[in-house]
This record gives structure tokens, sequence and C-alpha cells, in this order.
């Protein structure tokens, strides 16, 4: 059992390890993206996402532009609606 180890096998061994290290990350990056970007956002995540005012995004609320949630006092917000009705407005 004396098999001698090569530069071709530490360099096929760096090789695949660095492969599997890459499936690694890219599957703890993708696992992540759900956390980033949650479906319902708090008022005041929108607030510094958009750079508006408390009482803009009570209007949003109001006229009914963005589905909104109310749990325990706070109020969430559809993260997907907001991204449309801002998206709309910059074609303008």
């Amino acid at each position: 059992m004396n098999e001698i180890v090569t530069k071709e096998d530490l360099r096929q061994f760096g090789l695949q390890l660095l492969d599997n290290v890459r499936i690694i990350i890219r599957e703890i990056n993708f696992e992540r993206k759900d956390s980033i970007h949650p479906e319902w956002i708090k008022t005041k995540s929108v607030r510094k996402l958009l750079d508006i005012s408390a009482g803009s995004v009570q209007t949003l609320r109001i006229t009914q532009k963005v589905r909104f949630r109310k749990v325990l006092g706070s109020y969430y917000y559809n993260r997907e609606d907001l991204e449309k009705l801002f998206k709309d407005e910059q074609k303008k």
C-alpha cells in the first residue's frame, strides 16, 4: 500500500474541492434569498426602501393601491405590489 500521490492527483483534488465549495455557497445563497426578500415587509422598511413618508405609505394603504395586512398593530405591505406600482410610475 505504498501509493504515491502525484502533483496531478493534488491538482485534481483541489479542483474537485473547489467545485464542492462553490455548490455549497450557491445553495446557501439560494436559501438566503427568501429571508432577504420576504413577501411582506413592514412600514418602516417600505419607507426606507422607497424613501417616502409615513403619510405616503398610509395613502397607499387607504387607496388600496397595495395589499396590506395588520398583525398585532403593525402593517405589512406586499413587496410585489410595491415593486409593480413604482415600476408603473417610472414608465410615466
